[in-house]
């Protein structure tokens, strides 16, 4: 994959640069910056290039609508006040203000195209179809830098057929990330332990198999927690449950017994009467949970488990909170677990998504950790083993 710098003289030249600014929005506030902030140093390197440098991201699933709701606007005005520059946004994709804004550019210069989801053609399954948007994407620019690693698992026009189209590079964030998930899957200092979490054990099943055969321990939380505690007869009240799933599980448990690997499961769960914030909390055992009863979090008990798991590990890659960790009273699992990882003596990844907007939630700061990944979906399809076509098309010529 070519870097940045190996891209040549830059200046003058207008390059597209394909970033992940995908922020949680509370109306028109931006709540977590985390990925505005992530593709900051590329494109402050490509400004000291002297490029003229055009910014693609969406924001949400417009499905390709024009929807004021989804509006990169917030995402226009931070990337404005991060960068010390005014940053124009185009008010479309592709169209007149789009070409109007990019010849309007000086060297060094930052422009914002709106949503690229915006555009039907964006994230259709036929070639023809995105490859006549990637067309005009390509229109715009000289070059293609691909720093959106949140997208990278995703064979859509702005990220997987304009690479096809101009001279192109990885930046600085797509690389780091990549460098990382190479440690995780490439000889991984051990012990190597992951810690997995959020809602649904149907989200993590091809990574779980995966790991099963490179990790030490797997340490399990979050609502994917009582689809293994049901797998192994206990009531799970009325907590999460993939019913459908309890027979992979089971398969999962009997494999980690006859291979020597651990599946670290809770021994204490905090439940609640009902989902809600207030709603009281009470801390059970994981095989006596109240049939009226619905879990929210691992308790106390097994927090300092999952912590001393991580404690002894040299490689930690963690996806997916504790339990509802937006909720103080369903926080403390998610809490220990992220602390835990500020102190590992080797390397600590919290794998994106809600993980990475937990951790900043609870008062972390991001360099606590070894590494804090703009990806979710995009690093768990890599530890599943899976070829990503924004990654594979930016080792073509």
């Amino acid at each position: 994959m070519k870097s940045v710098a190996d891209l040549g003289d830059l200046r003058g030249k207008r390059v597209l640069i394909r970033c992940d600014l995908n922020v949680p929005l509370d109306g028109g506030t931006i709540t977590d910056d985390g990925r505005i902030r992530a593709s900051l140093p590329t494109i402050n390197q490509l400004r000291e290039a002297g490029a003229k440098v055009v910014v693609l991201a969406h924001l949400g699933r417009p499905k390709g609508e024009v929807n004021p709701k989804y509006s990169l606007a917030p995402a226009a005005a931070r990337l404005s006040e991060l960068l010390g520059t005014e940053v124009t946004l185009a008010s479309d994709v592709v169209g007149e203000s789009a070409q109007a804004t990019v010849a309007a550019l000086a060297d060094g210069d930052v422009a914002l195209l709106e949503n690229v989801r915006y555009e039907p053609g964006e994230e259709s399954k036929d070639e023809a179809v995105r490859g006549a948007l990637a067309d005009r994407y390509a229109a715009l620019g000289d070059v293609f830098v691909s720093d959106g690693f949140g997208v990278v698992h995703r064979k859509q026009a702005s990220v997987y057929d304009l690479a096809q189209r101009l001279p192109h590079a990885g930046g600085g964030l797509v690389k780091g990330e990549v460098e990382v998930l190479q440690r995780l899957t490439q000889d991984p200092a051990r012990p190597y332990v992951v810690v997995l979490g959020g809602a649904k054990v149907s989200d993590k099943l091809a990574v779980i198999a995966n790991l099963m055969n490179t990790a030490d321990t797997l340490v399990i939380g979050g609502g994917m927690v009582f689809t293994f505690l049901a797998a192994q007869g206990h009531e799970v009240g009325a907590s999460l449950l993939e019913a459908d799933q309890i027979d992979t599980v089971k398969g999962y448990l009997d494999q980690a017994a006859a291979s020597g690997k651990q599946i670290l499961l809770p021994t204490d769960i905090v439940v609640a009467p009902e989902f809600k914030a207030d709603s009281p909390p009470t801390v059970v055992a994981a095989d006596a949970i109240p049939a009226d009863q619905i879990g929210l979090d691992i308790g106390p008990e097994s927090a300092k488990a999952f912590a001393a798991a991580i404690a002894a590990a040299r490689t930690v890659f963690w996806n997916g909170p504790m339990g509802v960790a937006e909720w103080e009273s369903f926080a403390g699992g998610t809490r220990a677990v992220a602390q835990a990882l500020t102190e590992v003596d080797g390397l600590s990844v919290v794998g994106g998504g809600d993980s990475a907007a937990a951790v900043r939630d609870l008062g972390f700061a991001d360099d606590a950790f070894g590494h804090i990944s703009t990806g979710g979906g995009a690093s768990l399809e890599y530890l599943e083993g899976k070829t990503l076509p924004g990654l594979a098309v930016l080792e073509e010529n």
